[in-house]
């Protein structure tokens, strides 16, 4: 069988046509007004990420679901209690990132390209020396006037887990399964934009070991609710209010944007409370209320698409997970309709890895609505359909959540979001959203 390259392909195989003399193709270059960055997918023709040799399609979306796997391990984990780490892991720390912004650290500016990520509570870069850090550019604290260290009798290095002290200088070191990193707790001066953030808490990474994956090159930019997330840190700038619009796999210039703070945010949005679970509270959850498939509502389980702040059930918005995975009985449900509505009938049904909906020769195949208490969230075939270049396989974009994990928790990944506006809106606990063309 010839092997097919999938849409995502494009993010390999468009980076090869343009080649690093796209007039537009450094990042660091990019210029981002007032409060907005433009958010690129860590793959595209202007990444220093991309990869060098495409995959095949097989390959390609095998890889994806496996890291959104590890992700998913990292959420539950948040959700059932079993964590109480402010620094990212799972597919945040220890696997490479979706989508990076630009941030310019310390005096004078060192520019590095940052993972966005909507689920961690901290930022963090590879520092000049670190052992095991998988990009060369780093951060040297060395030629910045304005960076320290954080003290260990600060309060910021109480929500670092297990702080050493050996040289009065607040050190911390994680081990997630087989990998592990090392970081000092520190301090500069980030610039966001034309925003310039004094006095920014962030870790410092010296060392990275073990077997894990690797993680964002470049560090992290965490848009968590937490103590040391940036919306936090930088409240008094952008009172805990942001939007993003995730640009399409498909867009040759994969470019969406990030806006921070209340101000220049899109007006006509339609909103759906913000939910707060005790349990891990810089997640973001929504009160799903239904699931349409085409014009038909579905008869779900209510417990499964209910929010429970004892249990930590419920929907969640993510950056950083690819692909929406849903509870077991909610999946199948959608799947199953879904199915029905596949034109044509007589569609034979494959699979591939953790997608069991796949299509050979062209199909045509309905929306799904997410439906949220005060608005709804329809998605048409570009946010749902994975397709060959040829256009002679496709697949739906959703899985069931693990089995081997909390499965009542119902993840809105990346893909689903593309080319929609996204706004967290802490202090009025709401999030709005609308149809946009981010690319």
């Amino acid at each position: 069988m010839t092997t097919l390259v999938i849409f995502l392909q494009l993010l390999f195989i468009i980076p090869l046509a343009l080649g690093s003399n796209h007039p537009n193709c450094d990042l660091t270059n990019t210029q981002d007004q007032g409060s907005t960055l433009k958010i690129f997918h860590i793959d595209s023709p202007c990444s220093p990420f991309k990869s060098s040799s495409p995959l095949s399609w097989e390959a390609r979306v095998l890889k994806t679901l496996a890291q959104d796997q590890a992700r998913l391990q990292y959420l539950t984990s948040l959700i059932a209690g079993r964590s109480v780490v402010p620094v990212a892991s799972g597919r945040q720390m220890l696997q490479s990132a979706t989508y990076i912004v630009k941030a310019k650290i310390g005096t004078p500016a060192q520019t590095l390209l940052l993972a966005m990520d909507t689920s961690s509570d901290v930022a963090w870069f590879p520092c000049s020396g670190c052992v095991g850090c998988p990009s060369t550019t780093a951060f040297s604290p060395a030629k910045s006037t304005t960076y320290k260290n954080v003290s260990c009798n600060a309060p910021q290095c109480k929500q670092v887990p297990n702080p050493t002290c050996g040289s009065s200088a607040c050190a911390f070191n994680l081990t997630y399964g087989s990998s592990s990193i090392a970081a000092n707790l520190s301090q500069d001066t980030i610039r966001l934009a034309a925003d310039p953030i004094e006095g920014f808490t962030f870790g410092c990474v010296n060392k990275v070991a073990g077997g894990g994956t690797i993680p964002p090159p470049q560090g992290l930019l965490g848009l968590g609710r937490g103590p040391l997330s940036l919306m936090t840190q930088a409240q008094s700038l952008y009172q805990s209010t942001f939007s993003y619009c995730l640009p399409s796999f498909r867009s040759l210039a994969f470019s969406g944007s990030l806006r921070l703070g209340p101000t220049s945010q899109p007006l006509r949005l339609k909103y759906t409370p913000l939910l707060r679970n005790p349990r891990r509270s810089s997640l973001y959850y929504v009160n799903l209320v239904a699931i349409r498939v085409g014009n038909k509502v579905l008869d779900l389980p209510p417990a499964d698409i209910a929010y429970n702040p004892t249990t930590g059930a419920g929907t969640i918005f993510d950056s950083g997970t690819v692909y929406t995975r849903l509870a077991k009985p909610v999946y199948e449900a959608v799947r199953d309709e879904f199915r029905r509505r596949v034109k044509p009938r007589n569609a034979v049904v494959t699979s591939l890895g953790g997608f069991d909906t796949c299509y050979s020769g062209q199909v045509t195949v309905p929306a799904i609505t997410f439906m949220f208490k005060g608005v709804n969230m329809t998605m048409p075939a570009d946010n749902l359909m994975l397709h060959s270049t040829a256009g002679s396989t496709s697949c739906l974009a959703i899985a069931v959540a693990p089995e081997n994990m909390n499965s009542v928790v119902n993840v809105i990944a990346s893909m689903q979001q593309q080319n929609h506006r996204v706004l967290i809106d802490v202090p009025n606990g709401r999030i709005g959203l609308a149809r946009e063309l981010c690319s």
